[in-house]
């Protein structure tokens, strides 16, 4: 099961299915505020879809097709980070997160994003990493911007949310700019 101590307030780790209610009250407590960039989000209706998702987090991880992790501060459950994908092959993972409201502007994402750069980087031995965002969710743009990722594009109507395409920036990471 994936750990990782980011420092003394905020702790990565796959979460299990006791903490299905939480994660959903979460989403409950937040759900107007990540429907803005969320797509999945008019979806999870249920303690039990919350659960699936947990449930489906460790097929993905034991598949080795991806990595979900909950985002512990001060051992609160306030969002979530994971490896969205591997591409084996060509060693890439792209990173998506989402973090409740109340628990931003701490610097949270942006230490639980640089800690799980450097697990991809030095213990799964990937060669890049990619961050997508909306083109207009600033907040979700700062992060790889804040860790210097390269802008490298944008793709067009590459999301459905909702009723409307949006269009997504590529960010992009190599390993050997991350200085590791």
């Amino acid at each position: 099961m994936f750990v990782y101590e980011v420092d003394e307030e905020l702790t990565l780790k796959m979460m299990n299915t006791s903490n299905a209610e939480k994660l959903f009250s979460l989403i409950e407590h937040n759900r107007d505020y990540l429907q803005e960039w969320l797509p999945w989000v008019n979806s999870t209706t249920t303690v039990e879809h919350s659960k699936q998702f947990i449930e489906n987090a460790f097929q993905t991880h034991a598949d080795r097709v991806g990595l979900t992790s909950g985002i512990f501060y001060q051992e609160s459950l306030v969002g979530v980070i994971g490896f969205n994908e591997f591409d084996w092959r060509n060693k890439i993972g792209y990173i998506g997160y989402w973090l409740s409201k109340d628990a931003q502007g701490k610097g949270i994402m942006t230490r639980a994003a640089r800690a799980l750069i450097n697990y991809g980087f030095e213990i799964l031995d990937l060669n890049r990493i990619d961050i997508r965002a909306a083109v207009d969710n600033k907040k979700s743009r700062a992060i790889p911007e804040r860790l210097g990722f390269n802008q490298e594009g944008i793709l067009r109507q590459t999301e459905w949310l909702y009723d409307h395409y949006v269009d997504h920036v590529v960010y992009g990471m190599l390993a050997n700019e991350w200085g590791i």
